[in-house]
């Protein structure tokens, strides 16, 4: 893959990000990459493509990182309430 098809694919998945609010797993699903192409994506090529941009997925990033727990708490309920 050309580098500019890759900072396209990184802008796409910034601007995915930013826009739904989408954690790391899910913009990787949608792009149809892993979740560590999207992590280094955002996290290495973003910031020297679009500052503004990597600002508002940082903010996403952080407090999808802050909500993990919840979500991880939610998944063992649904598992258990199935379960039983």
């Amino acid at each position: 893959m050309s580098n500019g098809r890759i900072y396209e694919r990184t802008l796409d998945e910034a601007r995915y990000i930013a826009r739904t609010g989408a954690t790391v797993r899910q913009a990787a699903m949608v792009f149809g990459v892993g979740k560590s192409t999207v992590h280094q994506d955002m996290i290495r090529r973003l910031p020297g493509l679009n500052e503004e941009l990597c600002a508002q997925v940082m903010a996403v990033m952080d407090k999808n990182l802050s909500e993990r727990h919840i979500r991880g708490g939610q998944a063992t309920r649904r598992r258990y309430k199935n379960i039983h």
